[in-house]
């Protein structure tokens, strides 16, 4: 199905395992690259501009191939969620997302020798309302960290959805769907 390499500019396992879910062979660059939000920086814009970037800072670095950049936040009432800072960060978090809906967006870019693609995805998530127990103890797991909106959909907070509308794997990090018709436009 991939007539070139694929490269992956991330560092997230997530990702990887999708990849490797629907068969495809890659390869994986980690992008170090600052993750900063510009001033006044709407959410859909933020992680797009963070997939090209991570897209092109690898492309600049390979002879050839399709390099895949993608980046994910948790967006509650406007406030944009990243990865939490510390155990505290991620309660924070949890009470905001606890009993509410909140939107998952990850931005995806594909650069090749040709053209770079760029699009976004949303997904609308429901949580159950969780006691402050139920946060402590997710927290107390360890699940949440480096997860944006501090929480792994396909692990234990699997416990506290009450209800998803859009595209599940955009949750867990990759929206491959949206990655597929990207390739198929490349």
């Amino acid at each position: 199905m991939l007539k070139q390499k694929l490269i992956l500019a991330s560092q997230s396992p997530r990702r990887a395992e999708i990849l490797k879910a629907v068969g495809w062979d890659f390869e994986t660059v980690p992008a170090n690259i600052d993750e900063s939000r510009l001033p006044g920086e709407h959410a859909i814009t933020y992680v797009k501009r963070l997939a090209v970037t991570k897209a092109q800072t690898v492309a600049e670095t390979q002879v050839s191939g399709i390099v895949l950049g993608a980046d994910t936040v948790v967006v509650s009432d406007g406030e944009i969620l990243g990865q939490p800072r510390d155990d505290d960060d991620a309660r924070r978090m949890l009470r905001l997302l606890s009993g509410r809906w909140h939107e998952v967006l990850t931005g995806v870019a594909l650069i090749n020798a040709h053209r770079p693609l760029v699009d976004h995805e949303t997904t609308r998530v429901r949580f159950a309302e969780m006691s402050v127990a139920e946060i402590d103890w997710y927290v107390s797991t360890g699940e949440q960290r480096g997860k944006a909106g501090a929480y792994g959909i396909q692990g234990r907070a699997a416990l506290f959805i009450d209800e998803i509308e859009g595209d599940y794997f955009n949750v867990v990090g990759l929206p491959i769907r949206l990655v597929f018709e990207l390739l198929s436009r490349l």
